[in-house]
């Protein structure tokens, strides 16, 4: 280039050229400045389009479509995002959306800490893609139902989200007479899976119309149990200052509708179920009937100053439906009941709690005493009989107790027992091992459990319980019963750590298009299960290993890579089937022999004894969409 001479950009250069031709021609001045000014929006249309297409070279897009997990059918107008609200946007009328994002110039380095937990997922460092989306619209289940995951993956174009349509009870509460009922308050109850054994759970409440409709929507497919609560006579003359009702009838009698169990049941226990399917409606139809109601009262005798909670059983059987209420001022249990036998409990929870329990008979009359004594909840010792092999490398522990920190040592720093309820109506209040008082205090001591029949839980981070006994008592596969009193023989433990592996493949995955993912250690989780989770990423299938009903060994899931492979490590010796499914089972009862003959035939029985390695093979067993997880759209 000579000196002088100016280098005009590539842009720019175009007009420049036009405008020197232009001169060289001889045209009328107004003709040649249209064609300079036409000249020129050509010269800036093709920048604009050398922009635009450079633009277009950096963007990304991740489209999909959302469908009804029972029809298949596309769903329109569902709203799908991201969880932190970046990307939002409606379905068209085909059930189909799409993002367009900005591609990232560069790839994140790796190791770096750019990575972000969200609710137990972990997300890449790609900041231009969701990690996550999600699906909702109402009609369907929660959006915890309609998920696309592993978006991070960058060659994940296209993804279909699957959502469940809600389920349906509704109906009509009626009287034998033409008189329309009062409002009356319905309760639902699902059969729910908890740490392997089904529990009746409250699910939703609904209060009746003036002509005694009702309605419970939101519900997943599942075993539900449907009853009505009793409703009195709400009469002002009636209604003392504290709410009880009072009669001037000299047998205490006034009237009411005592709950009504569908189909027409005595209680809750033998009331009839109600089984959904995904998007099913069931209509059901409760008749009440009018009875007359007499007056109870049962006095506290040694009754704590901070009050009670009652419960109401009819036929000495747990369940919802009747209730009776704590008169602090008179230190008695109050309230009205139709004829019939009753148990009533009065429990104060906590370390110093205590319970009574009381059976009384109405045969139309008022009731009026006897008397009930609370007895102080059980303390239990736990004694740990420790049989490892190995150095304990984990050293000890700080607690801090009244604001001081204190060492502790000893099984109490890697061991937890907690006593779960045996009954299969609700969830009941749990126990565990009280806290430290004061430093130096390693003892092991369960306190503040009612009477009644536990299992119980032994959670550790260093071994295994090879043994858990109570007297005479196998408690690895018997319950611990707990007598009134607090009368309790010490729990027995015996801990070692000669663990065995199980490893193996698993046939029939399909491997995604990513890396694969290092597993971590292992973990105990609420489930009860001992789990081996991964760092990051999801399981391609999900292993539960299950104790046999007559063998030692505890409840273990395994994480399998990408690949299909997979590896337990501190296994504890026993008899396990191994189990392999495509996704999470929450309702997986492995403590019921009934519910698990039905897998008997979908995975191998595998014995290992301490120190022992097996490889297994495994098939997957696929379930239905109907959960409403996502897969790619093919």
């Amino acid at each position: 280039m000579k000196t002088g001479e100016h280098h005009a950009s590539p842009h720019v250069l175009p007009c420049k050229v036009l405008l020197w031709s232009c001169r060289r021609v001889s045209r009328p001045p107004y003709q040649s400045a249209s064609i300079l000014l036409f000249s020129f929006a050509i010269a800036c249309l093709s920048a604009a389009l050398s922009a635009a297409q450079s633009t277009s070279d950096k963007t990304d897009t991740v489209r999909g479509i959302v469908i009804n997990s029972v029809t298949h059918e596309p769903i329109a107008r569902a709203l799908v995002s991201s969880p932190d609200n970046r990307f939002a946007t409606l379905t068209n009328s085909e059930g189909r959306f799409e993002f367009t994002l900005p591609k990232t110039d560069s790839a994140p380095e790796s190791g770096s800490d750019l990575t972000t937990p969200v609710s137990g997922q972990i997300q890449s460092a790609i900041p231009n893609r969701p990690y996550m989306l999600m699906a909702r619209k109402p009609g369907f289940l929660d959006a915890a139902n309609g998920l696309a995951q592993n978006l991070q993956n960058e060659a994940l174009k296209d993804v279909t989200l699957a959502l469940t349509p809600e389920s349906l009870i509704v109906g009509a509460v009626t009287l034998p007479t033409s008189e329309p009922p009062d409002s009356i308050t319905l309760q639902v109850y699902r059969r729910q899976v908890q740490d392997g054994r089904a529990h009746w759970l409250p699910v939703g409440g609904a209060q009746s119309t003036s002509d005694g409709q009702f309605r419970f929507a939101d519900l997943p497919a599942g075993t539900y149990k449907l009853l009505t609560h009793e409703l009195l006579d709400r009469d002002p003359l009636t209604i003392d200052p504290l709410n009880l009702p009072r009669s001037n009838d000299p047998r205490g009698r006034l009237f009411g509708y005592p709950p009504v169990y569908y189909q027409s049941a005595p209680d809750f226990g033998s009331a009839a179920t109600i089984q959904l399917a995904a998007g099913q409606t069931q209509a059901v139809n409760l008749s009440l009937v009018k009875l007359p109601y007499y007056l109870v009262k049962v006095p506290v005798i040694n009754a704590p100053d901070n009050g009670i909670a009652v419960s109401v059983y009819a036929h000495g059987r747990k369940g919802p439906g009747f209730a009776l209420g704590y008169n602090d001022g008179d230190h008695a249990i109050e309230g009205m009941l139709p004829d019939g036998t009753y148990t009533i409990e009065a429990s104060r929870f906590g370390p110093d709690g205590m319970t009574g329990l009381h059976t009384i008979t109405i045969k139309g009359a008022a009731i009026d005493g006897p008397g009930m004594t609370l007895l102080p909840n059980a303390s239990i010792p736990v004694n740990v009989k420790e049989e490892f092999t190995s150095a304990d490398n984990a050293g000890s522990m700080t607690w801090n107790i009244n604001g001081r920190n204190t060492v502790v040592k000893g099984p109490r720093r890697y061991l937890s027992v907690t006593l779960e309820p045996a009954d299969d109506f609700g969830a009941g209040p749990q126990v565990s091992l009280r806290d430290p008082r004061r430093g130096g205090d390693e003892a092991l001591v369960i306190e503040g459990a009612p009477a009644g029949s536990y299992w119980v839980r032994v959670n550790s981070s260093r071994g295994y319980p090879a043994s858990i006994r109570s007297g005479n008592l196998d408690l690895l596969h018997q319950p611990l019963v707990v007598g009134a009193g607090g009368t309790a023989s010490p729990i027995e433990i015996t801990m070692r750590d000669d663990t065995a592996e199980i490893s193996g493949t698993v046939e029939g995955i399909t491997p995604p298009a990513q890396g694969p993912v290092n597993a971590g250690g292992a973990s105990g989780d609420a489930r009860g299960w001992t789990s081996y989770a991964p760092l990051g990423g999801q399981a391609a299938a999900h292993i539960y290993c299950i104790p046999l009903a007559d063998s030692s060994g505890q409840p273990t899931e395994i994480w399998v890579s990408p690949d299909g492979s997979f590896v337990s490590q501190g296994l504890a010796p026993g008899a396990y089937r191994l189990l392999a499914f495509d996704r999470e089972q929450h309702e997986l009862e492995y403590r019921n022999p009934e519910a698990l003959r039905t897998y008997d035939s979908k995975g191998p029985v595998v014995r290992v004894v301490g120190g022992q390695k097996e490889h297994v093979q495994l098939q997957l067993i696929s379930t239905s969409i109907s959960a409403g997880v996502s897969e790619n759209d093919q």
